[in-house]
């Protein structure tokens, strides 16, 4: 009998290596993780972002995921955009990680709760090159307590 279960367990895990594998879309995806799950102000989250095609529209999404103590319904973040040619974009991106009654957005498993925000949807890049995308909390307060990883996805848009 453990001889079915381990073969069971097997296929379980091959099944969900191929489907995790299977994302066509993505061209890009990396998570950094927050020491002490303590997001200091001093540190800067940077990905860098190697562009190919300038014609099909990308989504921009940001990862972040979360205990369920984060004290707070949201989370702001400044984002600096590095081109290939050295020209600098900035944006703050508001997440939103719960709701007016304060019910978790994201998908949870036991108090850690995972989201992805749409951040900048059908973006086209202008040249082929690498963009550096850099992170730092904007919560005004040295640390934000209880997030634990931060990200960023690059996915080709959906043609609809």
């Amino acid at each position: 009998m453990k001889i079915s279960k381990h073969i069971f367990l097997l296929l379980a895990s091959g099944f969900w290596l191929l489907a995790s594998g299977c994302d066509r879309n993505r061209v890009f995806e990396n998570n950094i993780d927050i020491p002490d799950y303590a997001w200091d102000v001093k540190n800067k989250l940077s990905f860098d972002v190697d562009i190919e095609d300038t014609v099909a529209p990308h989504n921009l999404y940001v990862n972040v995921r979360h205990a369920s103590q984060y004290p707070s319904a949201n989370l702001f973040i400044f984002i600096t955009i590095k081109f290939p040619n050295g020209k600098l974009a900035k944006d703050t991106l508001e997440c939103i990680l719960a709701d007016e009654t304060g019910k978790w957005k994201g998908d949870g498993m036991g108090d850690i709760w995972d989201d992805q925000i749409l951040w900048r949807p059908n973006v086209k890049f202008p040249t082929k090159g690498k963009y550096t995308f850099e992170y730092e909390q904007a919560m005004r307060m040295e640390q934000v307590p209880f997030v634990m990883d931060v990200g960023l996805r690059v996915e080709k848009a959906e043609k609809k």
